[in-house]
């Protein structure tokens, strides 16, 4: 089987909507985080999120949206569009061009796209409100493509003309994960020698909101210190949006086109826990598996592993099956360094997975190691797990990146210094 290398990148995020801010944020540790407008009701009991700047995406009409200039959508291809989906066109445009993909080649019947989103919760309540003041036949006739999980696919595969494979995962927290795993192993069986895949999700009050209910959310209201994953009085994640796209290749592509490389894609694991809805396993059952096969898949062992970037939601139960998860898996005398994005950007659901991974592949190539922000009283849990709690450069060949979902789905991915 062929590598696959990493070739191109496009972020929209809340610390940056490009890679050159997203590496100064890594870098200097500067979180996304802020009061939401739309979080400062008295129907909110949370108030903060990993904002997206420069987009205005408040109106139900897409015509009324307010984005950077250089994304400019047709009039005609953003009618279908919900939030997450005009960030993943941006984003995609952005990988796109970082790639150097000519139009052809993303036409290739060889060239297909993975997507992952849990689709529009705005799009679908505003729909909902409309039939049922005005009737049936007044919905919009492209609410359906509008809004349900499916959406990414639909309009991007649609608009850049994709004939190559597509689908869209949806396995919450950890959708982006199989996106890219299952993206990874089309190119490996032969079937496409070029993958683009994206994580996306809205950011507004119905796409964060409902996991209050879950009791799932940080409700604090400092900014600088509301996601601390791995400190022991950690109480709850803080959503955001955003989008990411990466784009897969061939060895052979890439040598072909003269394209330079992020990282290589090495391999990747699943497991679930098979325990609850929910709640992750309480000794990480399933994300052991995962990354156990992970290292299977790779032909690697633990101790060639030299940094895991944690789900670490920032929430007391995930975070600590993680670590246990973690030490069994990185036994001593090996001391993993470890660390959480996610209190510098919010806990993106969907996206999370496939941002943590651009973030390991600006790691690969710009050799340094984000730290984990907000950490002031670490969890004496940790144990033997080398915890960074600053951003440091680093000789760093090989990182692993964790994600955990509902119903404990699990997915590791390993990436490789070119």
């Amino acid at each position: 089987m062929e590598s696959v290398h990493i070739t191109g990148m496009g972020l929209i995020t809340s610390i940056g909507n490009n890679r050159d801010n997203v590496t100064d944020s890594l870098r200097e540790m500067k979180h996304g985080i802020d009061f939401h407008p739309e979080l400062q009701g008295e129907d909110s009991p949370v108030k903060l999120a990993g904002t997206v700047k420069d987009f205005d995406l408040k109106s139900s009409d897409p015509e009324d949206w307010t984005y950077p200039e250089e994304y400019r959508v047709p009039r005609a291809v953003l009618r279908s569009f919900s939030p997450h989906v005009l960030y993943a066109w941006c984003a995609l445009k952005q990988a796109i061009t970082d790639a150097s993909l000519t139009e052809s080649e993303i036409q290739d019947p060889e060239a297909g796209m993975y997507t992952s989103s849990g689709g529009s919760m705005r799009s679908i309540h505003k729909h909902f409100e409309k039939m049922d003041a005005r009737g049936v036949m007044a919905c919009n006739p492209l609410a359906i493509v509008a809004s349900i999980a499916g959406t990414l696919t639909f309009n991007l595969v649609a608009a850049l003309g994709i004939q190559g494979s597509s689908t869209g995962l949806v396995s919450a927290c950890a959708s982006s994960g199989h996106a890219l795993g299952m993206a990874l192993d089309e190119i490996r069986l032969g079937r496409q020698k070029r993958m683009l895949v994206i994580g996306a999700e809205d950011c507004n009050f119905e796409s964060i909101v409902p996991f209050c209910g879950m009791r799932a959310l940080s409700l604090d209201t400092d900014p600088n210190n509301a996601s601390r994953s791995f400190d022991v009085t950690r109480n709850g994640f803080v959503g955001t949006g955003g989008a990411v796209c990466l784009v897969l290749e061939t060895e052979s592509e890439v040598k072909k086109r003269g394209t330079p490389s992020y990282a290589k894609f090495s391999g990747w694991g699943q497991g679930s826990d098979g325990h609850n809805v929910a709640i992750s396993h309480p000794e990480g059952r399933g994300l052991k598996r995962a990354m156990a096969n992970a290292l299977k898949d790779a032909k690697l062992s633990p101790n060639q592993i030299d940094y895991v970037n944690a789900h670490a939601p920032s929430t007391s139960i995930g975070d600590a099956s993680e670590m246990k998860a973690l030490k069994e898996t990185f036994s001593l005398p090996q001391k993993i360094l470890v660390s959480s994005t996610k209190p510098l950007t919010g806990h993106g659901l969907s996206l999370s997975s496939i941002m943590e991974a651009a973030f390991c592949c600006i790691s690969l190539k710009d050799q340094f190691l984000p730290g984990s922000a907000h950490v002031t009283n670490p969890d004496p849990e940790l144990g033997h797990l080398k915890l960074l709690q600053t951003s440091e450069d680093f000789s760093v060949n090989r990182v692993m990146s964790n994600s955990s979902g509902f119903g404990g789905a699990n997915v590791s991915v390993i990436l490789e210094k070119v």
